[in-house]
């Protein structure tokens, strides 16, 4: 995907929220390398994230803040970044990808990198495979469409992560009655066998602040013949208001940089777009 200023992650006004206002930050400010002395970033994180859940680092601006290890594998944490070394500036690590007009962690749990990893589950949408769908489900905190995916659990594998979002949220294998939960992951370990990686990178997220940023992974499962995921009912999760089958064609809308994601995928398929 061609590299492009961040615009999702300046969005004026924070997720979330109705009155919380990020600093204008124009494109061309974007980059640390250019001066911006009057810059004065909006300093929020939710209260959510300062209570302290088991997903949430403390806040290491604090008097006798636990040291963190940044750039590394910090225990079963991973901080490192898909961009390279980051820079730490005042005990806090910033974004690889300029400023954001808001600076602590916002609802993001980790300083610094906050890993994801996002699952693309497609299939043709006739015998002609010239149009491809993909499963889509309608987030619950803005109502925008997305890719099933996920934060990843601290020391867990990416490929568990993957299987485990989609299963959760498309599938709702958590409510499935067992003689069908047995059906789902037998498909299941049968689709996630093998992947092909679209993306691994900083996400222009909403959420996205000066020192706590999206990073995902995202892999395309295609299920070629329709004789597994595509032949189950699809059931929103907890996470989600609903989901579907969505075809991928340029007027797709989706949520963050999904849409530069289906668009590689429809075009490694050679899929109309």
């Amino acid at each position: 995907m061609n590299k492009k200023l961040h615009e999702k992650a300046r969005c004026a006004i924070y997720p979330r929220t109705k009155d919380i206002k990020r600093f204008v930050v124009p494109d061309s400010k974007v980059s640390w390398t250019v001066p911006f002395p009057e810059y004065k970033p909006v300093d929020f994180t939710s209260e959510g994230v300062k209570a302290g859940p088991v997903w949430a680092d403390k806040d290491i601006r604090e008097p006798n803040a636990p040291v963190i290890k940044f750039n590394c594998i910090d225990g079963v944490i991973n901080r490192t970044s898909f961009t390279g070394k980051y820079e730490i500036v005042n005990k806090c690590p910033r974004n690889p990808e300029g400023r954001t007009g808001l600076c602590g962690r916002g609802s993001l749990g980790r300083w610094g990198p906050n890993h994801a990893a996002d699952p693309i589950v497609t299939r043709w949408k006739n015998s002609e495979k010239k149009i491809l769908q993909f499963v889509a489900v309608q987030r619950k905190d803005n109502g925008e469409w997305a890719i099933p995916g996920g934060m990843v659990d601290a020391g867990e594998v990416v490929s568990v992560t993957l299987r485990r979002e989609f299963g959760e949220e498309a599938l709702n294998t958590f409510e499935a009655p067992p003689e069908e939960k047995v059906h789902i992951e037998k498909s299941l370990d049968k689709l996630f066998h093998s992947g092909t990686e679209v993306y691994k990178g900083y996400v222009d997220d909403p959420r996205n602040t000066d020192n706590a940023w999206m990073e995902t992974v995202a892999m395309n499962f295609h299920d070629e013949n329709g004789d597994s995921v595509g032949l189950f009912k699809l059931n929103a999760g907890d996470d989600a208001m609903g989901v579907q089958w969505m075809d991928i064609t340029r007027q797709t809308k989706l949520y963050a940089s999904h849409e530069d994601f289906i668009k590689t995928v429809a075009q490694r398929h050679k899929a109309t777009w």
